[in-house]
């Protein structure tokens, strides 16, 4: 092969490419890093002054701690129980909302729709992602929550103004076309081979769906679930809104509780002074979600790989 100076130009333009290539990857790496360091170092702070087991296995979340040393309450309580639970409360009741009802509309999308059909519902359904979340909190704390009160004093139930189940249920409907997305692109990623091939050996659409292009497309199926996990674990504007401030250690859907993220925000805020015990622990709940993140991905990842291996 000849060398003419084309080529040489050609070699130093993929090389100039080359290099930002490796930059940007740098970059992100270092941002991570950067990112980890600084909550591990203000929460390494923030446990200095209160136990790491009290912490994590305290069941009160007071932090009202005094600005001044001559104020009442120079000491707040810190366990992050409470904040935790109601996290997770609010995740689940989403989560039981928006998946089977994500789920089902991408397999209607995918499998029975008739492409017309299919070109119309799957625009109008994936606006609902781009509707801003204090809209979302608006319609929480002025539809969905009065509703549920109302509804629950004719059934004999005490609702609270402000609920875990309110919060979840909007959530729920936030998170949906993330869901069906995500879940509609994986499940015609299928080949039709497969489908071919079980309608084939004489069994009908719902079997195929359940017992072929179900599983094939599981890895992606739960790539999206996780997504939309993410997404409902770090809500804020629409737990502030419907849920309320109060941080209840409780699993009754129907009290106001709080959550980690909204909690972070409130810390954050005001006059107390950087390097208070208050201030800190924000760093020290955000740590705390950074690892259940990390572990819920590191979880998905070993299911995804294992149904992969399978079907490849």
């Amino acid at each position: 092969m000849y060398v003419t100076p084309a080529r040489r130009a050609k070699k130093a333009v993929e090389a100039v490419i080359k290099g930002i290539l490796i930059t940007s990857s740098t970059v992100a790496i270092l941002t991570t890093v950067g990112i980890v360091a600084s909550l591990l170092f203000e929460a390494m702070r923030f446990f200095g002054e209160i136990p790491f087991v009290d912490f994590m296995f305290g069941t009160e979340w007071s932090p009202q701690t005094a600005i001044r040393e001559d104020q009442v309450g120079a000491s707040g309580s810190f366990g992050a129980v409470p904040l935790f639970a109601g996290t997770l409360l609010i995740s689940a009741i989403a989560l039981a909302v928006a998946a089977p009802v994500g789920l089902f509309a991408a397999i209607f999308l995918a499998e029975y729709a008739h492409p017309k059909l299919r070109n119309w519902v799957k625009p109008i359904l994936e606006i609902l992602a781009g509707i801003p979340t204090v809209v979302y909190g608006f319609f929480a704390a002025l539809v969905v929550a009065p509703w549920l009160r109302g509804t629950g004093e004719v059934a004999g139930f005490d609702v609270s103004s402000e609920s875990a189940l309110a919060a979840g249920l909007v959530m729920g409907v936030m998170i949906i076309p993330l869901i069906s997305s995500l879940s509609d692109d994986v499940i015609n990623a299928v080949p039709q081979s497969m489908r071919d091939g079980s309608f084939g050996l004489g069994a009908t659409k719902s079997e195929t769906i359940r017992q072929v292009i179900i599983p094939a497309a599981l890895p992606g199926i739960m790539g999206g679930m996780l997504l939309a996990a993410s997404r409902a674990i770090g809500e804020t504007m629409i737990v502030v809104m419907a849920a309320g401030l109060a941080a209840n250690l409780t699993a009754n859907p129907l009290q106001a509780v709080t959550t980690v993220t909204v909690q972070i925000v409130t810390l954050l805020t005001g006059d107390q002074e950087f390097d208070s015990a208050k201030t800190l622990a924000a760093f020290a709940l955000g740590l705390m979600l950074f690892v259940t993140t990390l572990v819920l991905n590191v979880v998905a990842l070993h299911i995804v790989n294992k149904y992969r291996e399978q079907y490849d």
